[in-house]
């Protein structure tokens, strides 16, 4: 079965909660992965930039996968995040996840070091060579200062069997549109941005790795349902009643506006790790008079 059957609808790019003392709060983790199962969320995408993976280390990375694995108990897949700027070290760290228990493993285009769209082509070629399980395309241009073209997108989709997907959150559409027309038929295309996902599914999009889903998992696994079964009235009455919501969520930074709509929901300890911190007065008490008006 192809990724495009199997990570379809929604999926959940889920945060690594934290206590006071800045470890990892795994009481609140489980919580979390079921509060999202009973939501009805399609999957699961743990270690993605969501999780604050730059700042946990190789053991909290892979005893977070471990735990999540055993918690979710085959319920829903579960995609794991292992991406980097070095080549030869992304492959080395896909021996260190449970592979044969895992759907597909998400990995950022490298970062920083700005590579070609040649040297983008023979990075992803490499891991998808040395992968046990497919591998999704992750372009996020905002954050990594370097954008995989339609072009690239379509080359490592026809050329390499084991690329199943691509995560695009570029926010351009054009681009989004010359790979939903060109690229294979069972080439898994959803969107990395939770603001366009459902115009994005207009164009033939197969559903969300989605923020928002964190703290809105029903009404926002019900949008993509209602979209991907064209009911766009339904679907556009979840996207505007969201909206303001999804701008709430990256005024300042992600994840750290999730977690302030997890904190008021009592999910979890309104925790980050440096560089990254809570958000202002100004935007959480904006979350806090949203969550009174959608509750």
């Amino acid at each position: 079965m192809s990724l495009k059957n199997k990570l379809k609808y929604t999926g959940v790019a889920i945060i690594t909660p934290f206590k006071k003392n800045s470890e990892v709060d795994y009481d609140a983790l489980g919580n979390l992965i079921e509060y999202l199962i009973n939501n009805q969320v399609e999957y699961i995408v743990s270690l993605g930039t969501t999780g604050e993976t730059p700042t946990l280390s190789k053991n909290e990375k892979q005893e977070i996968a471990r735990f999540t694995l055993e918690k979710i108990n085959d319920r829903v897949p579960l995609v794991i995040g292992i991406g980097g700027n070095n080549t030869k070290e992304v492959i080395s760290n896909l021996s260190d996840y449970p592979m044969e228990n895992i759907t597909a493993v998400l990995s950022t285009s490298p970062y920083y070091n700005k590579p070609s769209q040649e040297g983008i082509f023979q990075h992803y070629k490499a891991i998808a060579e040395a992968s046990a399980k497919p591998v999704i395309l992750y372009n996020v241009p905002g954050r990594t200062g370097t954008n995989i073209s339609a072009e690239t997108t379509l080359r490592l989709a026809h050329e390499c069997k084991n690329i199943g997907g691509i995560k695009e959150a570029s926010g351009n559409m054009i681009q989004c549109m010359h790979i939903l027309r060109n690229k294979p038929d069972d080439f898994l295309v959803v969107s990395g941005d939770d603001h366009v996902a459902l115009p994005l599914i207009a164009c033939g999009i197969d559903g969300v790795i989605s923020v928002a889903a964190n703290c809105f998992p029903k009404d926002f696994s019900d949008m993509i349902r209602f979209a991907l079964q064209n009911d766009f009235a339904n679907a556009s009455q979840l996207q505007y009643k969201l909206l303001e919501g999804f701008d709430l969520l990256f005024a300042e930074n992600n994840p750290a506006g999730v977690k302030a709509f997890l904190y008021e929901m009592k999910l979890i300890e309104n925790e980050l790790r440096l560089p990254l911190v809570p958000l202002s007065t100004t935007i959480h008490q904006n979350v806090k008079d949203f969550l009174s008006r959608v509750s």
